[in-house]
């Protein structure tokens, strides 16, 4: 079989990318009350970058994060992560992608109240039935500064906390990728700037891949890159970014 240029290029492209998206559609309804909250939305995020995902409420961020992270089903389209088509996955194959090369940080910490922090960090491995790496255990505790609550559940812990240790529980199994959804939606400033600098430095240092889906210009500050979009497209995006620049991109957003 020979393969054109384009296909040549989509293959290499989906091979050296954390995920890629190609003409993602979403409809939510049908007929009049149809709304299509992704329309046609071709995006590739690369390996070990951090890049935000902005744009106005309602402009399809979260969409685009879930299909993309196969926790939602598009309407048309392909999503790969790590070159897989994850369209093609049947529920059970679907559920270990998303267990084995997928972290996922909320804006709602999602603990178990009952586990301590050390044991919500783990719950992952422990599901999967993998032994877990004591010394990447410790040294998640020790850069998250968790190191002297690790036996505490998250009642008995701050916002800020919770939050890193849903961070380090997303980066136990070392996934391909994390998807963020306004993981600092619930933190003052203080957590919040101690979070992203941790999410910086664990691409900085550590090569991690990291999709934020944010609404501050101050958070989307922190990575590599950020993609808008607007009424469910894509409306451009910005390498370096500065708050400054972002939130004057947003301006024209209309956001």
């Amino acid at each position: 079989m020979v393969l054109t240029a384009s296909e040549v290029n989509a293959a290499s492209r989906q091979a050296t990318s954390a995920a890629h998206a190609a003409d993602l559609t979403k409809i939510y309804g049908s007929g009049q009350a149809a709304v299509r909250a992704l329309d046609r939305v071709t995006v590739t995020f690369e390996r070990g970058r951090f890049t935000a995902v902005m744009g106005p409420s309602g402009s399809g961020k979260s969409t685009l994060m879930h299909c993309m992270a196969g926790l939602d089903r598009p309407t048309s389209g392909a999503s790969f992560v790590g070159g897989q088509d994850i369209g093609g996955l049947d529920d059970a194959r679907l559920t270990r992608l998303r267990r084995d090369s997928i972290g996922f940080v909320f804006q709602s910490f999602n603990l178990v109240p009952t586990l301590t922090a050390a044991e919500n960090i783990t719950l992952p491995a422990d599901l999967a039935g993998r032994k877990v790496d004591r010394d990447w255990l410790r040294y998640l505790l020790d850069q998250l500064g968790l190191a002297d609550r690790q036996d505490h559940r998250p009642g008995e812990m701050s916002g800020g906390q919770q939050q890193r240790v849903a961070c380090a529980r997303a980066l136990i199994n070392k996934p391909e990728l994390i998807f963020a959804d306004e993981p600092t939606g619930n933190l003052d400033s203080t957590a919040s700037a101690d979070l992203l600098a941790f999410m910086r430095r664990s691409v900085t240092e550590l090569g991690q891949s990291i999709v934020m889906v944010t609404h501050d210009p101050r958070s989307a500050a922190y990575a590599d890159r950020v993609v808008f979009l607007s009424d469910g497209r894509l409306a451009g995006e910005l390498d370096r970014p500065t708050a400054d620049s972002v939130l004057e991109r947003m301006r024209t957003l209309g956001a």
